[in-house]
């Protein structure tokens, strides 16, 4: 195997949090005539092809409502959740639903990029904070929508983070570019069209839910191409790398984070093995605490999200524990917010952007996912 070149430090790993810490006075949920049925949404898919990074997202949302319940046991917190099966079409009706619950102080979503952009200027209209722990497209904070705030690294971090990795670990030569026409996938790749110019040699536009992918796989090997990178969701990429494989591919097959989930393994076998997963997002075992709580919650560990859902609950909860609880106070708080989460320092810039970001690179090792390095 390839000695890796290391690109910076690892994140140190975060102790778990307590609602509240880090934030600034204000009284507590509990406390005398603080209304005590409100809610947190999770916006994102729960059903269909890319329900499993909405499912990791919503759990680790969960899993810091029931914390801050058996905290707060007199004045709960309620996660309620609305199913977008990741599509962008059902995004503005599920939006409206979620603005026209007066309860709902927060959102913990959208999940991904197509669905945020038709979305968010519902929230923004309504004046309700949303905060994604997984929508990554550059654009999105550049809309002026003032309830807009992210929990990770954009695709103008993750996107040159991948680029290098090709280039400098990867070594390669050659490399074709390809994405899922969606607004995460293709602006995700075209950064690295951009980043990887000189070394591009054949790009290519699929189309989610597409199951023949023949067309590409011919383009990509007569590109005779060492490096592949898809910008999309697992479901395709699975296919398309099991379809690379029997017709003989060779080279690395390099995806951004709307592959790394296990469907990917599942879906696409001995030939998802060797492929590299950019993500900026924190490995499980950095964060060792959490990851113990995750699994005793869900039998499992966290997955790509879990822990930045939690930081999003999180910081809603702390809003509501400072007796912030309309739409104007929570912006305020978000806003302003500044405290130690699972993945980071919390802390957003004039755009809703975190001011700490990272990324990683994740590799397919004997059916597994595992974290490679942190790529600066």
């Amino acid at each position: 195997m390839r000695s890796l070149i290391k690109f910076g430090a690892p994140v140190l790993a975060a102790a778990l949090v307590l609602t509240g810490c880090g934030t600034k006075g204000g009284t507590t949920a509990s406390g005398g005539g603080t209304a005590c049925d409100l809610k947190i949404g999770f916006f994102g898919a729960l059903t269909g092809d890319a329900a499993n990074l909405g499912i990791n997202i919503k759990n680790g949302a969960d899993l810091a409502v029931k914390q801050y319940n058996e905290k707060h046991a007199n004045c709960k917190v309620t996660l309620t959740t609305f199913d977008s099966q990741g599509d962008p079409a059902q995004a503005p009706a599920l939006a409206q639903k979620a603005v026209s619950d007066k309860k709902v102080i927060g959102i913990v979503g959208p999940a991904f990029s197509g669905e945020s952009k038709a979305a968010d200027p519902i929230f923004a209209k309504a004046g309700l904070t949303t905060i994604t722990p997984s929508a990554t497209n550059p654009t999105l904070s550049q809309q002026g929508w003032p309830t807009f705030f992210r929990m990770l690294g954009n695709d103008a971090s993750q996107a040159p983070a991948a680029a290098k990795y090709i280039k400098d670990v990867l070594k390669a030569k050659k490399v074709f570019v390809a994405d899922d026409s969606s607004e995460y996938g293709k602006g995700l790749a075209d950064i690295v069209r951009k980043d990887l110019a000189s070394m591009v040699v054949g790009n290519d536009s699929v189309q989610q839910k597409q199951t023949d992918f023949s067309a590409t796989v011919t383009k990509v090997t007569a590109s005779n191409a060492d490096a592949m990178f898809y910008g999309g969701y697992y479901a395709e990429a699975a296919i398309m790398v099991k379809q690379l494989r029997q017709q003989g591919w060779k080279g690395t097959f390099v995806a951004g984070d709307g592959v790394k989930d296990d469907g990917f393994i599942k879906a696409a076998g001995a030939a998802a093995e060797g492929a590299i997963l950019t993500c900026p997002c924190l490995p499980p075992e950095k964060a060792p605490e959490f990851q113990t709580a995750f699994k005793a919650a869900y039998g499992s560990d966290p997955a790509t999200y879990s822990a930045e859902g939690y930081d999003s609950a999180n910081v809603f909860l702390a809003a509501i524990a400072a007796g912030k609880t309309t739409p104007a106070d929570v912006l305020s708080f978000v806003k302003s917010y500044s405290g130690q989460g699972v993945t980071k320092q919390i802390k957003f810039d004039a755009h809703g952007e975190p001011s700490a970001v990272t990324v990683w690179a994740y590799k397919v090792s004997g059916g597994k996912i595992v974290p490679v390095e942190q790529i600066q």
